[in-house]
């Protein structure tokens, strides 16, 4: 059969028939059901049935086809038959040609027709319908694998060429016409850019058509490389056109041009060759051996060009290296490495082997060496090297299960023994072995069998010994043991001996039995004594080696006995000279300081003179003075050794008397019985005698005749002569002089004249004062009569002149110079004013005082004194607070303002620097408190005044202490030493002195373990002396954070810096968790999880398992890793039960078991939870309690394990307390509870096949109350006393613990004191009951009584207690008891304002039972009010002040005072504020000045309000004025601007072009300085010019103003102003603003303007810069209305009668009241009216009218206000214009509200009021408006008799309310008059008989 296909248009054959074949059988006698027939094809089965279809056939269908047929139940052979199917398909074209092919010359051309087809088709190609076979052209080549080829096109060869395909299906053909040409070179395939590899080649293709063929020419920018005459070598043009370049080089890099060109043109194309660096292996791999297990890396770095990528072979390359990572003996062999890149390729090789650890050694077995107590001897097997030589063993050690190290690090590897030797006595030891390779160190042997080493004495002696001497008969020998490792046994104690230094003798021992004591204080010993001491440590064995001998003084004593063989004396009048010898040296008891001279008066034993004398060499004799002593004064004289702790004994006092010397002068010389020849003169003795008066002289002479001179001796008890042979009315000169053995005293003399008495002597005049300093100053004067006698003395009396006193005192006297003019005053108080009288004194007495002498103040000087009573108030830790008496204002010396008080401190032992502090405040301040001191030192403390010259001298020397604090450093040297791995041996050194802060009590030892959360445990170590601690129960292999700290009684210092160490390693816990979670017949998988303690690194597992029933000892044992958690046993028998045992193992051995038993079955269940949980009262505690419970089923399989679930009431979760409670047990101790805590617990049962369900709940249970509560918080005490029956109260205040701190009902609480400074550590105790307040936990205030003894110190600690026992103290604090602060503030507090910088205040004492004791002062302290933190200042007073004057104070503002009274004991409380304000005083200038629409004529003047107003502010005056004469008149315009609200001002009447000078200055009770500047009448540079054409028009409604555009300026025009006048006003207003800046006219409605008034108008452009020129102004237009009926005659007519009746009606009315009222006229002149206003005539016969005391509120309009408004403008009443003026024709008008305004001939101010922004409205039209608007209707002024009361009244215009639309008009003065001869104030309106007021 043979099926035919059809072509379609796809390319895929469809098949359009279906083949069907069918199979007969022909045994017709079978039945067709039973017969089975199949169709086969190749032996493979098709399908079944008799006919077989095949749709849509295709040529694989083809081929042999058999069907076959059997019977379904019959064993006889299958017949078939065969048949044989073809399918044949028509020919298709694959390829073929395309319509149209256009060829070059001599081009070949290929024309493609393929086809394919069953059979294969035949091709035949034709040529113009003519087969090609028969045109026989050898140039026509057809293949059968491309089509037609026509070689070297011709132009004969166009047309068309047909292929047509047959076979015996069909046939298909195709055509294709052929053009031939001669065209311009294209190109066919141009160059591409190339890259490629240094030494590579490199090729460019070319390929181009063309017809003829084109010619190739290669360049290289100019260079020609290839063409058909030129070849460069390297370069070469193939035949296709393109360029090779072999070999390539870096430098060929570049663009390369292909230019191809016949005879129709040249076309050419550029392409770029990129040269790349070869890719090279830099780095070979090199052949490695490895360990095994470890990671191989074969460095392979490849050098290649940064812009090419590598990559690896075989392997990936990754940083010039291939890890192979677990490497073992199969990673042996070699490895390449291959590099591929664009740039090359390259490849290297190397070989890699693999080592591994050498074995373990084996046998390793220890024992006592016999011969030597300190060694063992070790014997092993050699072990497997590891296939690399043994290089050498490593021997460890473990001593007392300490962690193991490396005894013997390189043992020889040929070697099987070794003795280990230099061990420690009486310690055990184990030993493992490891070997080493190449590759390292392998495991371990196992461990030997501990030994233990017998023990043996120390044999270093105790370590760190230092010794101090504690008193002057103490030494405190304080040590450390010895290193451990050479104990050679248990401690057991020490021996301590010493002897006296340098001296031969026996040693003294003591004994100390404890080994943990490692000091021991010597007493008994001898006072500065130097000792040799030594110690050793003893074990069970006996006593160690002694230490090196230290040596120590004893403290030094005082000397025992006085200097030696002293000799004391007087070598003058006023000088005792010492000589001694040392005591001697062993009663000196120290080091000699040196040697104190004492001397004291006979009578006066108290008056003590003391020289200290520094020591000279001990041999030599000492020699001291004492000089400055009384003449001629019995002393007794006396010396003493002294040392650093104080002084020796005295010398006995030598008693002897200084030397005799010259007498002082005589007293009270004068003269009486003068006569004509003589005289007696009388004298006193000296009062310095100065030694036994022997006699007197006398001497007398003529002044100034020495040889008239005579003399005469007298007795020792003549105190008068009578002087006789005198020559008569002459002036003699007398002297007198005192005699003692040592010569003549000092002369006293006087002159006399004979037979004239003498008289009181004048009193001196004309006295000036110059030369002055600060402390003296001269005073020149004329002297007075001497009253006939020779002037004795002159007196000089001063009085200072500080306002509070004026008593003279004498300041100065001068003896013997008579005819002085001149004295030099000292002893003056620096920066005081003075002034000064004097007298004149001679032999009668005193003349009187002289005239004063102006005031002068001497100079400013440093202070001379000092503030006194320094005094410590208190003492805290770091501060020290003093008080002091301030110097009083006279001793200032300067400005208050400059005084002030500096405190100098410095450490008493001379450690560190002095430090000098400036106290805040001024002369007043009486308190100071100096911080950042260091606590528990002794300072010295001094105070200085200063001033702006300089400082003052430094108080005396106060000692000072500070409290005593906690350690503000750590000990320092803390070393820790591992022991065991539960013990831990901590040392240290002690704190440093400075650090220590206080007396240290003991150290504490903080450890835990390394980042567990809670806090660290704490063990004490008593006793400042103690350095060293033994931790114990520590857990296991356990790294800890340890620290030492010290603490004294004020608490605990700051903790070392933390040390971590680990414990040592021991054997492990059991390992937990150990479950079954498969069990099958023969096998279990056990699961487990580390132990919970491994106590050090684990290294394996030991799996143990055995029948139960079986042999107690047969078990089967496997061993894993440390990493292992779990492993499956198989082999097991089923249904039997089997015991496992899990252990792990670390460095030091197999730790504990953890058993289970499990049974081989499948039947399994989880397990029941337990049941029945219980606790039982009687073991309930305070942080723990005894659960009890049954255990439920196991559900066939063991139960693991039990957890535990508590929760806590009443809010708690349930959380997880214990997930590893025993299978075993049934009860359990609950720990790690609250005290007095409410919980509920239940648990669940764990098994191999998971957890329970959760037990039922206990009921809730309570922990007990526990003692161990936490400390009381914020304990501090009031400094409190109060005196009743000797019982001092002190009141304290607390924080209560926190209710989870308490541990109970809390009962009350316990107070314990005791009295510091005295060696009683016992406290007393005070217990306050207090009830337990659940709902506060704040302070709580409570009162505790007790008897305290006044003036002294307690320290007070707290704690809180229940009824199981106390809390832990709070912190001690200190409290002194002495006098209270005052505990009421002052009385009566007024506070009342001065001055507007001053305050006074005043104030009462408190009552006195409120005073607490005495006192001192009061702080005033006062703020200004809001601004306490900012202002507040502190001003002290000292009683008996109660009135201060508080300066300096900011005008107009509030303060607040307050006042605290205060006494030695502190400030008390402060009184509740009272406050005052200031007066007022004049305000600041404006704060700002700025000037906006400036035009040529008007500016609108802004400025701010002053920063300080000090009052209420009232108004502001602004006044300008030309800078410069403007045509020869300078005018100052001044304006009043009442209120403060406005700030603003528009002035009206500038000269363009002028400069003018503005200020403004603010007024409260009177004005400010004023804020100026100037500003130039004109419009700013920038601005717009005027617009121009403007015109205006009027219609029946309105006037319409229209403009042009004018020069917009510097800026775009934003907007226009209207300004518009009335025609017979000459001021301009704004009337519209702001128009948008496109608008060019605008309407305005006749009704808004006033009737039969003109107007003008004018345009002002306005930009960004301001007001540009006005526009020249519109001519002048009237608005007219219609007359409403109000103005027609009959309604006024009607109006003046209806007048007239009600005039009669009056006039009839009071003539009825006729006959009880007189009616009285008033004369003409003399009208008693207080009119407000009056008409008079000046000088010129002009009116004047004068307004006073009236308010002016003129508000001018052209129409209604409407919505839109102008910035606010003053009201006209609140101005106040006035004129300053050089001539009478430029003034302004006055507007005001209190201030007269006088019109005179003068010309009117154009500066006037802008719109006012509150003007109220009012009605278009009324009756009243229009009379009062209308000039037509204006009552007349009738000019009245002077002293007649006017009738004029100004009325106000007001603008009209119209819609937001339309435009803004603005309002233009309108001025109504009553009187038409008369202008009301501020009118622009001509008087009678002027033409203009303009």
């Amino acid at each position: 059969m043979t099926v035919l296909f059809k072509h379609l248009m796809s390319s895929k054959p469809t098949a359009i028939i279906i083949i069907t074949k069918e199979c007969l059988s022909n045994k017709k006698r079978i039945p067709v059901d039973s017969l089975v027939v199949s169709w086969k094809r190749d032996g493979r089965w098709l399908a079944g049935g008799r006919r077989l279809i095949i749709s849509a056939p295709t040529p694989s269908d083809s081929g042999l086809y058999v069907c076959e047929a059997l019977l379904s139940n019959s064993t006889a052979k299958p017949v078939e038959a065969r048949a044989h199917i073809t399918v044949m398909e028509p020919p298709s074209l694959t390829t073929q040609p395309k319509p149209e092919i256009f060829a070059e010359l001599d081009r070949n051309v290929d024309i493609p027709c393929l086809a394919t087809g069953v059979p294969q088709p035949r091709i035949e190609w034709y040529k113009d319908a003519v087969p090609l076979s028969k045109l026989a052209n050898p140039r026509y080549k057809v293949t059968t694998a491309s089509g037609l080829t026509v070689r070297r096109v011709q132009p004969g060869d166009g047309g068309t060429f047909q292929c047509i395909a047959r076979n015996a299906a069909g046939e298909t053909q195709a055509h294709t016409q052929l053009h031939v040409s001669s065209v311009a070179p294209t190109f066919a395939s141009p160059p591409s850019d190339q890259t490629v590899t240094d030494g590579n080649t490199a090729l460019f293709t070319c390929q181009t058509s063309g017809a003829p063929k084109p010619a190739i020419t290669w360049r290289k920018g100019l260079q020609v490389l290839a063409s058909g005459s030129v070849q460069v070598p390297r370069f070469t043009l193939v035949q296709s056109g393109g360029l090779q370049i072999q070999p390539v080089s870096f430098q060929d890099s570049g663009d390369y041009t292909c230019i191809a060109s016949n005879s129709e043109g040249t076309i050419n194309t550029t392409a770029a060759l990129t040269v790349w660096s070869r890719t090279v292996i830099s780095v070979p791999p090199t052949d490695q051996r490895v360990i095994k297990g470890t990671t191989a890396i074969l460095d392979c770095n490849a050098t290649h060009d940064p812009r090419v990528n590598i990559s690896g072979g075989r392997v990936s390359v990754r940083q010039g290296s291939l890890t192979i990572g677990q490497t073992w003996s199969g990673d042996i062999g070699d490895y390449t490495c291959t590099v591929t890149s664009q740039a090359g390729n390259d490849s290297r090789s190397a070989r890699l082997e693999v080592i591994e650890l050498p074995h373990s050694p084996r046998s390793l077995t220890a024992r006592l060496n016999d011969s030597d107590s300190r060694s063992v001897l070790l014997s092993w097997l050699r072990p497997f090297d590891g296939n690399s030589p043994l290089l050498y063993y490593v021997l460890e050690l473990s001593e007392n299960n300490s962690p193991w190290k490396v005894y013997l690090s390189e043992v020889d590897p040929a070697v099987t023994k070794v003795s280990v030797g230099g061990l420690t006595p009486a310690r055990t030891y184990q030993f493992r072995l490891c070997a080493v390779n190449q590759v390292g160190r392998g495991q371990y042997s196992a461990e030997t069998q501990r030994l233990m080493l017998r023990e043996e004495a120390p044999s270093a002696p105790p370590k760190n010994i230092v010794a101090s001497g504690r008193t002057n008969q103490s030494i405190m020998v304080q040590w450390q043991p010895p290193p451990e490792p050479q104990l050679n046994g248990v401690l057991r104690g020490y021996v301590l001996r010493y002897r006296l230094a340098g001296l031969p003798g026996d040693y003294q021992e003591k004994n100390i039995s404890s080994p943990e004591t490692n000091y021991c204080l010597l007493k008994d010993l001898i006072i500065w004594t130097q000792y040799q001491i030594q110690v050793a440590a003893y074990t069970g064995a006996g006593l160690g080696v002694y230490s090196s001998p230290v040596t120590e003084y004893t403290l030094q004593g005082v000397p025992t006995a006085p200097p030696q063989e002293v000799e004391v004396v007087a070598i003058n009048s006023t000088t005792i000279r010492f000589t001694w010898n040392p005591p001697p040296q062993q009663f000196i008891n120290g080091i000699n300081q040196g040697y104190k001279l004492l001397v004291w008066p006979e009578q006066s034993p108290e008056d003590f003179t003391v020289v200290t004398i520094t020591p000279d060499y001990p041999g030599s004799r000492h020699t001291g003075l004492v000089s400055g002593l009384k003449k001629f004064t019995w002393y007794f004289g006396s010396t003493l050794c002294f040392t650093t702790p104080g002084d020796g004994p005295r010398s006995p006092p030598t008693l002897l008397q200084t030397h005799e010397d010259t007498p002082g002068p005589v007293r009270h010389l004068s003269f009486t019985e003068i006569l004509d020849t003589s005289l007696r003169v009388s004298w006193s003795e000296p009062e310095d005698k100065n030694g036994i008066i022997t006699g007197y002289v006398l001497w007398w002479e003529v002044s100034d005749v020495e040889s008239s001179r005579e003399e005469r001796s007298l007795s020792n008890s003549t105190l008068q002569y009578q002087v006789t042979g005198l020559t008569s009315t002459t002036v003699y000169t007398l002297q007198v002089a005192a005699l003692t053995a040592a010569g003549r005293g000092v002369v006293t003399s006087s002159t006399i004249s004979t037979g004239v008495p003498p008289e009181l002597p004048g009193a001196p005049s004309n006295l000036v004062i110059s030369n002055i300093s600060p402390r003296t100053a001269t005073l020149r004067f004329h002297p007075g009569p001497n009253g006939k006698t020779a002037i004795s003395r002159w007196i000089v009396e001063a009085q200072v002149c500080d306002g509070k006193e004026d008593l003279w005192r004498v300041v100065y006297q001068k003896d013997n110079q008579p005819d002085a003019d001149m004295l030099e005053i000292p002893n003056l108080t620096p920066f005081t004013q003075y002034r000064f009288r004097m007298r004149q004194v001679n032999v009668v007495g005193s003349s009187p005082m002289s005239a004063p002498s102006r005031i002068i103040q001497t100079l400013q000087a440093a202070p001379d004194t000092h503030p006194s009573d320094l005094t410590l108030l208190s003492a805290t830790q770091t501060s020290l607070r003093l008080s002091w008496k301030p110097l009083p204002e006279s001793e200032y010396h300067s400005s208050p303002d400059t005084v002030g008080y500096r405190l100098r401190v410095w450490r008493t032992n001379g450690q560190g620097e002095d430090r000098t502090e400036d106290v805040e405040g001024s002369g007043e301040s009486n308190e100071a408190t100096i911080e950042g001191l260091n606590p528990w030192t002794q300072y010295q403390l001094q105070i200085q005044a200063y001033n702006s010259i300089g400082a003052g001298p430094w108080s005396s020397t106060v000692a000072a202490h500070t409290a005593e604090s906690v350690p503000s450093g750590s000990p320092v040297n803390v070393t820790a030493e591992a022991v065991s791995s539960t013990r831990i041996l901590l040392t240290w050194s002690p704190v440093p002195q400075a650090q220590k802060n206080g007396v240290v009590l003991g150290y504490k030892v903080l450890y835990s373990r390394k980042d567990s959360e809670g806090p660290p445990r704490v063990q004490v170590a008593e006793g400042e002396g103690s350095t060293s601690l033994l931790l114990g129960v520590l857990e296991k292999y356990t790294v800890y954070v340890l620290q030492v700290l010290a603490y004294t009684r004020m608490g605990e210092g700051p903790p070392s810096s933390p040390i971590l160490l680990r414990t040592k390693e021991d054997v492990p816990g059991p390992p937990v968790r150990m479950v079954f979670p498969e069990v099958r017949l023969s096998s279990v998988r056990v699961v487990w999880q580390p132990p919970t303690s491994p106590n050090g690194i684990l290294l394996g597992y030991q799996i143990s398992y055995r029948l139960d029933s079986r042999d107690l000892l047969r078990w089967t044992t496997v061993e894993v890793g440390s990493n292992a958690r779990q492993f499956t046993v198989t082999g097991l028998s089923p249904e039997q039960t089997y015991v496992f045992r899990l252990i792990a193992r670390t460095a030091v051995g197999w730790g504990e078991l953890q058993e289970a038993l499990v049974v081989t079955t499948e039947r399994r269940e989880r397990p029941q939870p337990p049941r029945k949980l219980s606790v039982p009262q009687d073991g309930v505690e305070a942080r723990s309690l005894g659960l009890h419970w049954v255990t439920g089923s196991s559900g066939s399989s063991p139960l693991r394990y039990y957890s535990l679930q508590v929760k806590e009431l009443p809010n708690g979760q349930w959380k997880t307390h214990t997930a590893d409670i025993p299978h075993n047990v049934t009860t359990w101790i609950v720990d790690r509870l609250k005290p007095f805590t409410s919980y509920k617990f239940r648990m669940l049962a764990t098994n191999d096949i998971g957890d329970s369900v959760l037990s039922k709940e206990t009921e809730a249970v309570t922990t007990l109350q526990d003692g161990e509560s936490s400390r009381i918080q914020k304990f501090l005490f009031e400094k409190c006393i109060q005196f009743i029956c000797s019982c001092v109260r002190l009141f304290a205040c607390f924080q209560r613990p926190s209710d989870n701190s308490t541990n109970g009902m809390l009962t009350g609480y316990r107070l314990y004191y005791r009295e510091l400074l005295v060696n009683n550590s016992t406290f007393s105790e005070a217990e306050v009951q207090a009830t337990k307040n659940n709902t506060t936990s704040f302070l709580k205030y409570c009162n505790f009584s007790t008897e305290l003894k006044k003036f002294k110190r307690y320290q007070i600690v707290m704690t809180s207690y229940n009824i199981i026992g106390e809390s832990p103290p709070s912190r001690p604090v200190e409290v002194s008891v002495g006098e209270a602060a005052p505990s009421v503030a002052p009385q009566s507090i007024r506070v009342s304002a001065v001055s507007p910088s001053i305050l006074e205040v005043t104030w009462d004492t408190p009552p006195l039972e409120t005073q607490n004791g005495l006192i001192q002062g009061y702080k005033i302290h006062y703020w200004e009010r809001d601004k306490q933190n900012q202002t507040e200042k502190v001003k002290v007073i000292f009683v008996p002040d109660t009135r201060v004057h508080l300066i300096n104070l900011t005008s107009y503002t509030p303060y607040l005072v307050t006042l605290t009274a205060f006494n030695t004991a502190g400030d008390g409380p402060p009184s509740e504020p009272r406050g005052a304000r200031t007066l007022p005083s004049a305000p600041s200038q404006p704060s700002y000045l700025s000037f906006s629409e400036v035009t040529g004529v008007s500016v609108n003047v802004s400025w701010g309000a002053p920063l300080t107003p000090n009052g209420q502010l009232e108004g502001y005056r602004v006044s300008y004025q030309p800078t410069a004469p403007v045509q020869g008149v300078s005018k100052v315009v001044t304006v009043d601007v009442k209120g403060s609200w406005q700030r603003w001002l528009k002035v009206r009447d500038l000269v363009k072009g002028a400069t003018y000078i503005v200020s403004v200055q603010a007024l409260t009770v009177s004005y400010g300085p004023p804020i100026q500047a100037n500003i130039t009448a004109q419009s700013v540079q920038g601005s717009p010019g005027s617009p121009t054409d403007m015109s205006i028009t009027k219609t029946s409604s309105a006037l319409n103003i229209h403009w042009s555009e004018g020069d917009f300026g510097a800026a775009p025009v934003t907007g226009y102003v209207i300004e518009a006048r009335p025609s017979d006003e000459g001021v301009w207003e704004s009337f519209i603003r702001l128009l948008p800046p496109n608008s060019r006219s605008v309407s305005v409605p006749l009704e808004r303007l006033r009737s039969g008034i003109g107007y003008e108008f004018r345009v002002i452009a306005v930009n960004r810069y301001g007001y540009g020129e006005p526009s020249t102004p519109s001519a002048s237009l009237a608005a007219l209305s219609e007359r409403p009926f109000y103005e027609e005659w009959w309604f006024l007519l009607v109006m003046a009668l209806v007048g007239l009746i009600l005039i009669l009606v009056l006039v009839f009315t009071l003539l009825l009241h006729g006959h009880s009222t007189k009616y009285k006229a008033c004369g003409t002149g003399k009208h008693a009216s207080t009119a407000e206003e009056s008409v008079t005539l000046d000088n010129g016969g002009f009116t004047s009218l004068e307004l006073n005391s009236r308010t002016l509120n003129t508000k001018n309009s052209f129409l209604k206000k409407n919505g839109t408004r102008s910035p606010p403008r003053p009201s006209p009443g609140g101005l106040h214009y006035s004129d300053e003026d050089i001539c009478n024709n430029y003034n302004g008008a006055v507007l005001t509200e209190s201030t007269t305004l006088t019109e005179k001939q003068t010309e009117v101010s154009e500066s006037e009021l802008t719109d006012s922004d509150y003007e109220d409205e009012q009605p278009k039209h009324s009756f009243v408006n229009h009379y009062m608007s209308d000039p037509t209707y204006y009552n007349s002024w009738k000019r009245q008799p002077k002293g007649l009361k006017g009738i004029g009244t100004s009325f106000g215009y007001e603008e009209c309310a119209t819609a937001d639309t339309e435009p803004y008009y603005q309002t233009v003065p309108v001025h109504t008059h009553v009187n038409p001869n008369t202008n009301p104030p501020g009118s622009r309106t001509p008087v009678t008989g002027f033409s203009s007021f303009v």
